[in-house]
């Protein structure tokens, strides 16, 4: 057995007693999450994913580890806009609490399926035509400044959304949650409830963030395997973190910029690539993309938290 069949292997059994945890915690049917359990599997699932660069590091060594941990850390940083998004869709069409879970659980379930089409196209694309790679670059660097430079972000609304609407053109929706189904039965015709409505919208948002993720990682490697686990690892743990943030999200103001600032360095990377190896070696630009993602993301955190505290303070004195 390979290498990489081995990574394969061990990462499908990780995932397979990974998600039998998750489902023991956070789906059972007409629970609400609370912030403990929603802290545990934040932890657990945060944790998991660094066992599996400390693995990676052991089986193929230290710069497809890096690459692994940087794409991961890049996943997981554009996962808060995610969830912005997942705030908005879920008040839009008043979907009760207890629903939660198991629509998120679902609705990222089929985001997982999808990505991983959308990866394996994009691979086939640049292992056959490798100045798509140039296209990707652009392509992030054109939407890191448009990002950095937007004072405020055009509100979401996912009744005006395009995959909602042709839902409503070409299926019978029933505006009921069906008591957690997803179809229920009215004069003896099947509807489709809210449930199913927001499981959809989940599903085809985030691939709409993958067009942004999946370039950017594909900038930090183009290794199926890394493209695979790490997006696969950020997005399963995207369930817990939003039940973890979902109050706190407003607060990271200038995570935007953090994520933007990569984008456009990653995509310059992208570009210059052959201009760039001829001063760095591979392994030392994984170290340097490791860096500027560590240094952009973790430093806009920071600065959204400072400025959230120091508007908390002006508030108080008036």
């Amino acid at each position: 057995m390979s290498t990489n069949e081995i990574v394969y292997l061990v990462f499908g059994i990780v995932l397979v007693i990974a998600l039998a945890a998750d489902l023991g915690l956070m789906s059972k049917k007409g629970k609400v999450v609370t912030m403990k359990s929603a802290v545990y599997l934040t932890l657990f699932w945060v944790l998991l994913a660094f066992a599996f660069f400390v693995f990676m590091w052991m089986e193929e060594g230290h710069k497809k580890a890096i690459e692994y941990i940087s794409a991961y850390l890049m996943e997981w940083s554009l996962s808060i806009d995610n969830i912005f998004v997942f705030i908005l869709i879920f008040n839009a069409f008043k979907i009760k609490e207890i629903f939660y879970s198991r629509v998120l659980l679902i609705g990222i379930l089929i985001a997982i399926l999808l990505r991983v089409i959308f990866i394996t196209v994009g691979v086939e694309l640049v292992e056959r035509f490798h100045w798509v790679l140039y296209i990707f670059g652009a392509f992030l660097v054109y939407t890191g400044f448009k990002m950095f430079t937007e004072q405020e972000s055009k509100e979401f609304n996912p009744k005006e959304n395009k995959i909602y609407l042709f839902l409503q053109k070409f299926l019978p929706l029933s505006s009921s949650d069906g008591n957690g189904r997803f179809i229920i039965r009215v004069n003896n015709k099947p509807q489709y409830t809210i449930l199913f409505v927001t499981v959809i919208m989940l599903a085809s948002v985030d691939l709409v963030f993958a067009l942004d993720s999946i370039p950017a990682v594909m900038g930090i490697s183009q290794d199926r395997i890394i493209i695979y686990t790490s997006n696969i690892f950020a997005i399963l743990g995207l369930r817990s973190l939003f039940f973890l943030l979902r109050g706190a999200v407003n607060k990271f103001a200038y995570l935007q910029q953090g994520i933007s600032v990569v984008l456009i360095l990653i995509g310059a990377k992208m570009i210059a690539e052959k201009w760039i190896d001829t001063f760095l070696t591979k392994n030392e630009q994984v170290f340097v993309s490791l860096l500027l993602i560590l240094v952009s993301i973790g430093g806009s955190v920071l600065y959204s938290i400072f400025y959230a505290n120091q508007q908390l303070k002006k508030n108080k004195k008036l």
